[in-house]
């Protein structure tokens, strides 16, 4: 019954969220109609559905390059924010001497560092993987040390009494309770891992939606580049969505102790 009711409060939320766009893309449609704004303007809905369906064709070599770009920026942030995160959670000094620097990297803009990357490495892959895992690594390794500090105190010291050694404690305790705040810091990570694509793109590559939106721009086809956009945008939710399903596979006693909180409020 509590699921139940939960359920439907969620799809409740998203129900007016949908209404919402829709409402927005017919008042859309209908200014382009009204004005009669022309299609290298500003295209209607239904031009840039069009548009998307008949580039069908050109845009599937481009979406599959930045998939793969996207995966393994991905997959090196991961790596370097977990590795970070532990050693920044082992040591008072590390983190003292690691974190400042951290936060140093993410006031450098990605789009300086974008060209000094082709520069040294090339028009390979490996710029917009080094690009896509700067733009994530950060609120992975925040999310995941904040989550390991987090720790309950009193289960850790009840372990330790029993003799636990650090590594034991780390995983059952530790580790456990911080994967929520990983998984938070990754959805986070993971919204802006096609737009670190697309910007490694930009400036230097030969396929990928970013190189398509360039193409598009440079031809007055507005309607190809809102096509483009509209990709990397389901692209993004996508993997949004995906993060957020493994999440709730991993964490079913997380979100069982969520939904008795919230019945527990409902009741009072």
């Amino acid at each position: 019954m509590r699921s139940l009711f939960s359920g439907r409060s969620r799809w409740r939320q998203y129900l007016w969220a949908v209404l919402l766009v829709l409402m927005l893309l017919a008042l859309w449609e209908w200014a382009c109609w009204r004005w009669e704004i022309p299609l290298w303007l500003l295209p209607a809905p239904s031009q840039i559905v069009r548009a998307t369906i008949d580039a069908r064709a050109l845009l599937m070599p481009h979406i599959w390059q930045t998939l793969l770009e996207t995966w393994l920026g991905l997959i090196a942030a991961l790596l370097t924010g977990l590795v970070l995160a532990a050693v920044i959670d082992i040591s008072a000094i590390l983190r003292r001497a690691i974190y400042p620097l951290l936060v140093v990297s993410q006031t450098v803009p990605i789009i300086a560092i974008a060209p000094l990357l082709v520069i040294w490495l090339g028009y390979g892959i490996l710029p917009k993987v080094i690009v896509i895992g700067l733009v994530c690594f950060f609120p992975i390794v925040v999310s995941t040390a904040d989550g390991l500090r987090s720790a309950d105190p009193d289960l850790i010291a009840l372990l330790r009494t029993m003799g636990a050694s650090r590594f034991q404690i780390f995983r059952i305790v530790r580790a456990p309770g911080a994967l929520p705040g990983f998984f938070s810091g990754l959805k986070i990570a993971i919204t802006y891992s096609v737009i670190g694509a697309i910007i490694g793109e930009w400036v230097g590559a030969s396929k990928g939606l970013g190189v398509f939106m360039l193409r598009a721009s440079n031809s007055f086809r507005t309607d190809w580049v809102f096509a483009a956009i509209t990709i990397v945008s389901l692209l993004s939710i996508l993997l949004f969505l995906a993060v957020t399903v493994l999440e709730r596979a991993t964490l079913p006693w997380y979100y069982s102790a969520a939904r008795e909180e919230q019945w527990e409020e409902i009741k009072a």
